[in-house]
């Protein structure tokens, strides 16, 4: 876990965001330090989506969005959505240079120094063979490190990831979740990731932040949010959470005895 600075990246302040009539964020604030990993936690529908789109300047809203000076610029936050379009026709490589387009004057075309980043990108998550070929004609997960790869590309100092390993199995999730957090070291890269599995997001999370309804329910530290009586109210369902290793690992609670005999 990286130690907090007490200056900010990236603030936030009563943001509320409404569909049709109806809201998805209502009065949320969040605060981003240096070098943090914030995962964004809740049910579906809680509004983790519409924070991070929000937060990227994608959806009108109420409220305010500050990076260190002023509203975030294109090249300054990243965005990898939960459900990105890959265009027909496009390589991996065309669509992973896309990630320079914000650092690009107008009409102007990459340069050798954006494909060399692109190449850098692509290595580390192990798609260098992968280069030429269709971006549709990959697997889902092989479609998802590709989006991975186009917002690191982007090399900007706040990324936003939705749900960035939910098509990947359990070996490149860990491989691209730990890329993500080496370059928080590496590089100061600060991070907001909405996960769904929580314990996942307690193992690279330096704060968590709950929402539930379109609201902040809390925000602290995975000790202080993965509470079984709090998890269990805000999912409805008997969650337990145990420390396995010193890492929180939240699971459903066990199922009765009498259950069990029941089914048997």
């Amino acid at each position: 876990m990286t130690a907090l600075a007490r200056t900010t990246v990236l603030s936030a302040r009563d943001l509320h965001v409404s569909y049709h009539g109806k809201t998805v964020l209502d009065q949320v604030d969040v605060d981003l330090h240096p070098g943090e990993w914030l995962g964004v936690i809740g049910p579906n529908g809680a509004g983790k989506s519409t924070l991070l789109r929000t937060l990227a300047g994608l959806t009108d809203h109420e409220g305010t969005v500050h990076a260190q000076d002023g509203p975030p610029k294109a090249t300054e936050i990243s965005l990898m959505p939960q459900s990105p379009v890959l265009p027909e026709g496009m390589s991996v490589m065309e669509y992973v240079l896309l990630g320079r387009t914000a650092h690009l004057t107008w009409l102007a075309s990459e340069s050798r120094a954006d494909r060399d980043i692109a190449v850098a990108v692509l290595r580390r998550l192990d798609l260098a063979a992968f280069a030429d070929r269709p971006v549709r004609a990959l697997s889902g997960g092989e479609g998802q490190r590709v989006v991975v790869a186009r917002a690191l590309a982007q090399q900007a100092p706040i990324l936003l990831l939705d749900e960035p390993t939910s098509a990947l199995d359990l070996g490149h999730q860990m491989a691209v979740l730990e890329l993500v957090d080496d370059l928080r070291h590496t590089d100061g890269l600060s991070v907001i990731a909405a996960m769904h599995d929580l314990t996942t997001a307690a193992r690279f999370s330096d704060r968590l932040l709950l929402l539930h309804h379109g609201l902040k329910v809390t925000v602290g530290t995975p000790a202080e949010v993965l509470r079984p009586d709090l998890l269990s109210e805000v999912y409805a369902t008997d969650l337990t959470v145990r420390v396995l290793d010193g890492e929180r690992v939240v699971l459903p609670s066990p199922r009765s005895s009498t259950h069990r005999k029941q089914v048997s």
